[in-house]
């Protein structure tokens, strides 16, 4: 049996060789489906993983509180916000939760250092962000709770805010302005990169009793809270325990909508993969009509291709050839076109994706998993072996006789 598929395998080739500009235009359009699946996979996947990455450090056991405002909200102006007292009822009445970090937007007037100047995001925050958030410094020290108590004029920095105002390769100890107000840098931040084409490493972080001040009584703080679970089997029952005290500190009545949520961090994750695969399907569907559209140009020149070799098989049914000997040479001709077509069209889809993601500033680099690529040739094989059984079936139901007659 595997001599006999080795001998269709070396037939089928030599047939394809034999005919390279024909085979190549037939295999054209499973070239061109397989291309655009991949091309937009690895976009796709690329993205992913630089999500993925920004999110690896943080587990199921950190959780995000934060003020929902829906269409209404904004229309009227009353928005939600969530308060100092939310904070203080996850840091003191919620058992379970080991640290919160406080982040407050503060409505800076921006930077300036040397006559340079930029406009950061200016975040409040406390020692705890450091803990919850994982986030590390490249030079100097992050925030810590004496900074805080005594509302020292200090800040870390961005390395995109550092660029910008032309700091020092290490700016620790370098004093700038953020508004009216002089601050020392005390750290500057690892580098985050960049999503989309928008830095994320252009800000600035303040203690937050500074920032509160810095905000004064007459503007509403934009507040969120991140805090991390003790325990994460009881990471639920935790959630569910602090969703009611921050209800209590809200004062909200039973029966009335929460006007806030808090989610996990891996949750986050969990929606963009969700938001990716169903990309990834609907335009792998839509891109996939192609490939359907090759395999029917496939039967059509499989289909001529039987009728000008009838007396080759006429021939090679008189020399002993039984109908599983044709059907596998025709079926091997038909999927090795499409395998041919779908080899070619991953490494130009790669090329593809590769290249769009470098023209596109601060995109991260485009990436296909490797079971993509086993997927994409396999399907690209079936579809030639399931658009080349009519061929295939007509080559091998011939009569030998009337086909050493045939002109």
């Amino acid at each position: 049996m595997r001599g006999i598929l080795a001998e269709a395998f070396k037939a089928a080739f030599a047939s394809l060789m034999a005919h390279r500009m024909r085979s190549f235009l037939t295999t054209l359009g499973i070239l061109i489906g397989t291309a655009s699946v991949i091309a937009v996979i690895s976009l796709v996947q690329g993205m992913s993983a630089s999500i993925t990455d920004q999110f690896s450090d943080l587990g199921g056991n950190t959780m995000t509180l934060q003020a929902v405002n829906d269409n209404e909200n904004f229309r009227t102006g009353s928005l939600n916000y969530i308060t100092f007292e939310d904070v203080d009822a996850l840091r003191y009445r919620v058992p379970g939760i080991d640290e919160v970090a406080p982040m407050m937007v503060v409505q800076a007037a921006g930077a300036s250092y040397k006559g340079r100047s930029s406009n950061p995001q200016v975040q409040a925050t406390t020692a705890e962000y450091q803990l919850v958030r994982a986030a590390d410094t490249r030079f100097g020290r992050f925030l810590v709770a004496a900074d805080d108590r005594s509302r020292s004029r200090v800040a870390v920095i961005g390395d995109k805010l550092r660029e910008d105002l032309k700091m020092p390769e290490n700016p620790v100890g370098e004093f700038f302005q953020l508004g009216g107000d002089w601050f020392k840098v005390i750290g500057l931040m690892e580098k985050q990169g960049e999503i989309f084409g928008m830095s994320q490493d252009n800000y600035a972080m303040i203690p937050f009793s500074v920032g509160r001040a810095m905000m004064g009584q007459g503007n509403k703080p934009i507040i969120a809270a991140s805090f991390t679970v003790a325990s994460l089997d009881q990471a639920e029952a935790v959630r569910e325990r602090a969703r009611r005290a921050v209800r209590a500190s809200r004062k909200l009545k039973p029966g009335e909508d929460d006007d806030f949520k808090i989610e996990a961090s891996d949750s986050f994750l969990k929606q963009f993969e969700q938001v990716t695969s169903t990309i990834t399907a609907v335009v792998g569907g839509i891109v996939g009509i192609s490939l359907l559209v090759g395999g029917i140009g496939i039967m059509n020149i499989m289909l001529v291709s039987v009728t000008e070799r009838t007396r080759e098989i006429g021939i090679v049914k008189a020399l002993g050839a039984t109908r599983n000997d044709i059907l596998a040479q025709f079926l091997l001709e038909a999927a090795l076109l499409a395998l041919l077509g779908g080899v070619i069209g991953i490494a130009l889809g790669y090329a593809i994706g590769a290249g769009i993601a470098a023209m596109i500033p601060g995109f991260p680099p485009a990436r296909v998993p490797v079971l993509a690529m086993l997927g994409a040739a396999g399907f690209s094989a079936l579809i030639g072996v399931v658009f080349g059984i009519m061929p295939a079936s007509k080559a091998a139901a011939m009569d030998p006789i009337e086909a050493l007659r045939y002109e």
